[in-house]
């Protein structure tokens, strides 16, 4: 094969049973740019990846990134005035910072973890999943990020959406500003558990560490740069790891595919020995693929419009001019990242059933299996790099928004209204180190997996807060009696939903949280007193404001 030498690596790894520890013998291809032939002890754990030790460059590697983001986050330090700087950058953020934080923070380690794992067990199932988000990436652009950048700035230049809420609506005694705070803390703790799970994989898988602690020195790292720098470290330590991620979800399905001998051989192998995971409409098995399960996985798009971390950094560009460029940029991320994601599982199922005998013990660890297997050790650690780069880059946002909603949307309002903004930003750095560490403590739990706790989180949201901020936006007759039965509505049903199983309750959350948060709205605002003229009024001129540019940037 083009790219290696002859001779082989062997490698010995213990195939665990439930009695019984087997050891299989087998040959590896080696690269013809490794330094030296090597004895590899390999994790029990996993057929592949190294027990014990690292190689010096990668682990140098992933000290010199570490470093640059903790200096991105100083820099920001800085630059950070006042909790507007600290939780939305000033609205000063350029196309490029915005789309590619946007991008980065929406997929976290799922993109280079979960989906991968999700293609190589599942083969083109995943396409649903990937064209839904696709689709959903663009109408989220589309729909909401130019008209919530007019309203947040426009409307008291609310900081977070709970905060814009209460503006749109008005909110004389907090209710709907604190309860949308409390249902974003409460998701935002599962969803930056994953990343902390997936930073944990990562740190164990690669250095051995035990679990625990390797999940604790991913919570340690991300903290840091979002206790020190805010959105502006945020939103730019985004853009260099939107770049990273990009780069290897190309790169690394294109050396493993050249490994055995390319694309349309992949394709055939796949055919021929995977035959049930070539077609969209059966499942791993060859059975046919219901319509719940196409549903659910084409769902997951729906979740984008009410996604606090996602939504911040339509709030926070700088002005309306940016959204169509910034839009087109994203769109153009979110494909080339998710074909590439899921290029890398199928990929990489070949590549396990050439090398590895077929067996893999855990699917989500397939990225990590291709980059140790097939390059250089320096370029390893960049490429490994990705992955605590797609985990940083959505953990710090939530770690932020789920600052700013303590702050902001409770502490502030409910009980220090006249903190000055040093004493604001000063709370929200404390709310940083709080919600990681309770965070960490959900980590910790030793059956969570990436993927799962992404998909209850991302459901949440997307029922308790989508219908609510769309119809906020468009919708005149809405009112505040309806933004409060919309989120409660759509985050209870989520929550019970998931209890459930069997028959219809297969079906995602996410759909039926949907449904009932729209329905919520509807019934609450046609029930409840209209909403205040002047404030009415206020709408009205923000949706002229909003459209006038329109035309022309779309």
């Amino acid at each position: 094969m083009d790219g290696f030498t002859a001779s082989p690596v062997a490698v010995t790894w213990p195939k665990t049973t439930r009695n019984s520890k087997e050891f299989r013998y087998i040959r590896l291809p080696e690269p013809h740019w490794c330094a030296a032939r090597l004895s590899i002890k390999l994790n029990k754990h996993n057929p592949f990846l190294m027990q014990n030790s690292i190689s010096f460059a990668v682990a140098v590697t992933f000290f010199l990134y570490l470093l640059l983001m903790l200096g991105i986050g100083l820099w920001a330090w800085r630059r950070t005035h006042d909790s507007a700087d600290y939780f939305l950058g000033g609205r000063q953020l350029g196309p490029w910072p915005t789309a590619l934080s946007a991008g980065a923070s929406d997929m976290s380690g799922w993109l280079l973890l979960g989906l991968p794992g999700f293609a190589f067990t599942s083969g083109l199932q995943s396409l649903w999943l990937a064209g839904g988000l696709l689709l959903g990436t663009w109408l989220n652009w589309l729909v909401v990020a130019r008209a919530l950048r007019q309203f947040t700035a426009e409307a008291d230049d609310a900081l977070t959406i709970p905060e814009y809420l209460a503006n749109r609506f008005g909110d004389p005694n907090h209710a709907l500003q604190a309860i949308a705070a409390l249902f974003i803390l409460l998701f935002f703790l599962f969803y930056t558990s994953s990343g902390l799970v997936a930073g944990g994989k990562l740190f164990e898988t690669l250095f051995g560490l035990d679990a625990g602690l390797a999940t604790a020195i991913g919570a340690l790292v991300i903290m840091s740069y979002t206790l020190t720098g805010g959105f502006l470290a945020v939103s730019w330590t985004d853009l260099v790891q939107g770049l990273l991620m990009l780069a290897a979800l190309l790169l690394v399905p294109v050396i493993a595919m050249q490994a055995d001998d390319g694309f349309l051989a992949m394709q055939t192998r796949l055919h021929a020995d995977h035959p049930a995971l070539m077609s969209l409409w059966s499942n791993d098995k060859g059975e046919p693929l219901g319509l719940i399960a196409i549903i659910s996985l084409a769902a997951w798009g729906l979740g984008y419009f009410g996604q606090p971390h996602i939504l911040a950094r339509f709030a926070g560009i700088r002005d309306q001019q940016a959204v169509p460029a910034a839009r087109r940029i994203a769109v153009t991320w979110t494909a080339l990242s998710l074909a590439g994601a899921v290029l890398v599982g199928l990929a990489g199922l070949v590549w396990v059933d050439s090398h590895l005998g077929g067996e893999l013990a855990d699917a989500e660890t397939i990225f990590m299996v291709l980059v140790e297997a097939l390059f250089h050790p320096i370029i390893a650690g960049v490429l490994l790099a990705a992955i605590l780069a797609a985990i940083m880059s959505t953990a710090d946002s939530q770690l932020l928004v789920s600052s700013s909603a303590l702050t902001e949307d409770l502490y502030r309002q409910l009980f220090r209204r006249q903190a000055s903004t040093k004493e604001i930003v000063l709370v929200g750095r404390l709310a940083v180190v709080a919600l990681a560490l309770v965070a960490l403590l959900l980590a910790l739990e030793p059956d969570n997996s990436v993927l799962g706790l992404v998909a209850y989180a991302w459901a949440g949201f997307g029922a308790a807060f989508g219908p609510v901020l769309v119809l906020s936006l468009y919708w005149r007759g809405m009112t505040r009696a309806g933004a409060l039965a919309g989120i409660i509505a759509g985050g209870v049903t989520v929550v019970v939903w998931k209890a459930l199983e069997g028959g219809i309750f297969e079906l995602y959350e996410i759909v039926p949280g949907i449904l009932a948060a729209t329905l919520a709205v509807v019934i609450g605002s046609r029930l409840s007193a209209p909403t205040a003229p002047d404030i009415l009024a206020r709408f009205e001129r923000f949706r002229i404001a909003s459209d006038a540019p329109a035309a022309a940037g779309r």
